[in-house]
C-alpha cells in the first residue's frame, strides 16, 4: 500500500500552511496499491514525540472505498472523525511547544465497516483488529 502527498514528502518538512502557524488546513492525502478486498479505510495523524506522550491530531474511519485521496483542505471525505486532542473531530495541525516533532499519517485498508463508535484509546486496536494493509506517510515541524 502507497500514502502520498502533493503537500509534502516522507520525511519532509510539513509547510506552515498546515500547522497551527499558518492557516491550519488538512494537506493532501493520495493512497494507492490497496488490497483488493478493501471495503473501507481509515487515516490517523499522530505525533509522538508530544512531551506527554503520543497526541493524536486526526482520527478517521469508515471512509468509503471510493475515496482514495483527501483534497488539500477538504476535511474528510467521509466516514466518522473522532474527538482529538484539541477536543474536536477534524484535523488539527501541528503546533509543538518546542523542538522538531515527526507526524505520523497512516492510512489503514479495512476489511469490512467498523460498527462501533470509536475513540482515540481504541481506535488503533480496533482498526488493526480490521486492517488489510497500511501505509506511512511522516512530515517533520518546528515552530520558529
Amino acid at each position: 500500500m502507497k500514502l502520498e502527498s502533493e503537500s509534502f514528502v516522507h520525511d519532509g518538512l510539513i509547510p506552515p500552511e498546515y500547522t497551527c502557524d499558518g492557516q491550519g488546513i488538512n494537506p493532501h492525502l493520495r493512497w494507492s496499491e490497496y488490497p483488493q478486498e478493501t471495503r473501507f479505510f481509515a487515516l490517523a495523524c499522530v505525533d509522538p514525540d508530544a512531551p506527554l506522550g503520543e497526541f493524536i491530531h486526526w482520527m478517521i474511519y469508515n471512509i468509503p472505498v471510493k475515496f482514495t485521496q483527501i483534497g488539500k483542505g477538504a476535511g474528510s471525505p467521509g466516514g466518522l472523525e473522532v474527538n482529538n486532542h484539541f477536543g474536536r473531530g477534524e484535523y488539527g495541525g501541528p503546533c509543538p511547544p518546542s523542538g522538531t516533532h515527526r507526524y505520523y499519517f497512516t492510512v489503514y485498508a479495512l476489511d469490512r465497516e467498523i460498527s462501533e463508535h470509536l475513540t482515540k484509546e481504541n481506535f488503533r486496536q480496533r482498526v488493526g483488529e480490521h486492517s488489510l494493509a497500511k501505509a506511512v506517510l511522516m512530515g517533520r515541524y518546528s515552530r520558529k
